[in-house]
């Protein structure tokens, strides 16, 4: 039996999730169908572009997405404080970029006289703004509804253009963010569509190399200062020391691109290897073992469930959801190094 979404996630113990929607049957919905020559590759354009534009009014952040010919990958960071820090005019503002208000907010920003219940009645609707402002289920609701009504349009049916619900996988500790982050860049490696992080089209990934390379190669002192380091719509890096700095993702840009590009490149040769010395103090950093690192990546989507990391992390994960226990598969013992309890 399928538990609502509200059972399976605890800000409180992560901000972090990997959600993964699928097309209806699977169809070759998004990309092009191979049956009947159709394409309908611009629809991925569509998502990444929707992607952009929900970061920008969720206090929710993107920290990679991909999006494939039949489903999307997209790993967030919930920002709850951000959303409770908001004024009840920025929550009205982000709330209606999405829905017209309701007569009653409509009233109340016109600055119209209102009555004590009027007001109360307003207060009440801004307070469930702000929590759907930081909620995933929303989130994914407004990801997934402009896209399918898109399509529909399209393709002048109606009809169902997803699967009826999203998959969410809490994501623990930064050991599961890094895992879970190359793993979704590199899916189109994986898939045997593109062989190299750059040509990984409709990637983070890719749009984090494309926008390093543009801030390279600007000309003058005064457009590096006016270009942001970091592609719209993505969380930056931000290195491992984060006192006194901007919310971002513990890691930075070059030991996060080198491994990930040199991970790829191993996946697609089907070679084992080892992890080369300038990339593996980023694994033992993070307490991950750097001889399951590769089997890890290609098999992320078969061994992985609900939850990503160490044996405690999802114990105490469990407990914060009112859970006896949650399965740990051998693939996350070889990861983290478990030890038998």
């Amino acid at each position: 039996m399928t538990k609502p979404r509200i059972s399976q996630i605890c800000l409180e113990e992560t901000p972090y999730y990997h959600c993964v929607s699928r097309c209806v049957r699977r169809a070759f919905l998004c990309g092009e169908d191979k049956f009947t020559g159709q394409s309908y590759e611009h629809r991925r354009a569509w998502i990444v572009d929707r992607l952009k534009q929900l970061s920008g009014v969720f206090a929710i952040d993107i920290c990679a997405y991909a999006v494939m010919h039949n489903h999307t990958h997209t790993v967030l960071r919930v920002d709850k404080q951000q959303a409770l820090s908001w004024s009840n005019e920025e929550v009205i503002d982000r709330w209606t970029h999405l829905y017209s208000p309701t007569p009653l907010v409509a009233r109340y920003m016109a600055g119209i006289k209102m009555t004590a219940a009027e007001r109360d009645v307003v207060s009440d609707d801004i307070k469930k703004w702000r929590h759907r402002l930081y909620d995933i289920s929303w989130f994914m609701r407004n990801l997934n509804e402009a896209i399918a009504r898109q399509a529909n349009q399209e393709d002048g049916c109606t009809g169902r253009f997803w699967e009826g619900r999203f998959k969410s996988q809490a994501l623990l500790d930064e050991g599961a963010l890094l895992t879970c982050m190359s793993y979704v860049d590199l899916n189109p490696i994986r898939a045997g569509i593109a062989t190299m992080p750059e040509t990984s089209d409709y990637t983070s990934i890719q749009a984090r190399i494309q926008h390093l390379h543009r801030l390279q190669s600007t000309k003058t002192g005064e457009e590096a200062f006016m270009t942001p380091p970091t592609p719209r719509g993505l969380l930056p890096f931000i290195g491992g020391e984060r006192d006194n700095q901007e919310k971002g993702l513990p890691f930075s840009t070059a030991d996060y691109l080198q491994l990930t590009d040199w991970t790829g490149r191993a996946i697609r040769d089907d070679k084992s290897g080892a992890i080369p010395s300038h990339l593996a103090p980023i694994l033992e950093r993070l307490n991950i073992n750097t001889d399951a690192w590769l089997d890890t990546i290609r098999d992320y989507g078969k061994r992985y469930y609900r939850v990503v990391g160490t044996k405690e992390a999802i114990r105490q994960y469990s407990q914060a959801l009112g859970i006896k226990w949650l399965c740990v598969t051998h693939t996350s013992q070889q990861l983290y190094d478990y030890e038998p309890s």
